[in-house]
């Protein structure tokens, strides 16, 4: 009776947050088209702009687009052969694509963003390789990712936006602690798990903290040496090379002069508001700090909004567009990705269980 009362108290649990959730990214999607009123008289809600003239304007923006959407696009292979350099024993390149493909559908297509989640889960049932060996490897991808972001997000302070990137500059010295802090975490893991799991072997202590060091030592195995994560360092440039550009591209087209060099403060700002798994309000985050953002370096509300429609709509469709395609070449099924399927069943398996597990004698 009270493990039944239990879940019955979890499952309330989980439509309270998603309620909360939805509502929480319903009110930061609406700041990008109107202001809330929260102490003046009159309606709660002011439009930004007409919005039927924003419906409108549209198909003006769309000059910017198609090339935001193949920039978009072509991340998905530049992680492929980025991820190469994390792993210790070589996988084809064709595997690698498909299985960020369809990471970045589970990502964009179904709630949760757990599609790095998924490939490294894939990748570890077609390879062979324990999974959190896998999910490491991928850790390192996203977090020289991280730092690649923030050299180029420092050197946007050289650019014609670089006094208005001034006030950006004290949450940028936050995020370069954070990035540096989580660089030496990494190292010092790669370094010491596998001598700590030997001495944990030695006395026959804590088997499954000992599995546990000896799978992150595997997975973080490129950051023993500076070489190897200079390699991996070197390869993450290209994924947010692009997908920068893209965003600058997006500011220039809607009349931001030098909007180029701001497009890597824009996804900085994304990154660190969509960085953790499971986010609920990760829509609205987006649309708030997009529309914000090109409003701070001087776009219309209306050109702020078309700003954070399409570029969430070119990144959604173009991802997705690209992981569906191998989705269907691997004739995986949908429904198995989705929250409660059985793929996405035994992806959590991995993430709750095999952490815990003794290591292999």
């Amino acid at each position: 009776m009270s493990e039944s009362r239990g879940q019955g108290g979890r499952a309330v649990l989980k439509v309270l947050l998603a309620v909360v959730g939805l509502v929480l990214s319903v009110v930061l999607l609406s700041t990008a088209f109107f202001r809330w009123n929260l102490r003046a008289p009159g309606p709660l809600l002011q439009p930004r702009f007409p919005l039927d003239q924003f419906v409108r304007d549209l198909p003006g923006h769309l000059v910017w687009l198609l090339p935001f959407f193949l920039l978009q696009a072509s991340v998905i292979p530049l992680r492929a052969v980025q991820w190469q350099r994390t792993l210790r024993r070589p996988v084809p390149l064709k595997e690698r694509y498909h299985l960020v493909a369809i990471g970045a559908f589970v990502h964009n297509a179904l709630p949760g963003k757990l599609g790095d989640i998924m490939r490294s889960f894939l990748l570890s049932r077609t390879q062979r390789i324990p999974f959190l060996r896998c999910l490491g490897s991928v850790g390192v991808c996203k977090l020289m990712e991280f730092a690649a972001l923030m050299l180029l997000v420092s050197a946007s302070l050289l650019g014609p936006f670089g006094e208005t990137l001034e006030r950006f500059k004290g949450e940028l010295r936050v995020a370069i602690s954070l990035c540096v802090g989580l660089v030496a975490l990494v190292v010092l893991l790669a370094h010491w798990s596998a001598p700590l799991a030997h001495a944990l072997h030695r006395r026959h202590k804590l088997p499954r903290l000992e599995g546990f060091l000896h799978h992150v030592s595997e997975g973080f195995g490129t950051a023993r040496s500076f070489t190897g994560l200079a390699k991996v360092f070197v390869f993450s440039v290209g994924p947010v090379l692009a997908s920068a550009l893209g965003y600058g591209m997006a500011l220039h087209g809607i009349g931001i002069s030098g909007g180029l060099f701001a497009g890597a403060v824009v996804l900085g700002a994304i990154s660190l508001g969509q960085s953790l798994p499971g986010v609920p309000a990760g829509l609205g985050l987006y649309y708030f700090v997009t529309s914000w953002a090109a409003r701070s370096l001087g776009a219309s509300a209306e050109d702020a909004a078309a700003f954070s429609t399409l570029t969430h709509l070119g990144t959604v469709i173009s991802q997705v567009s690209v992981g569906a395609v191998s989705v269907h070449l691997r004739k995986i099924r949908i429904r198995d990705l989705r929250r409660g399927g059985s793929l996405a069943r035994e992806a959590a398996h991995h993430v709750a269980h095999e952490a815990v597990e003794p290591a292999p004698p």
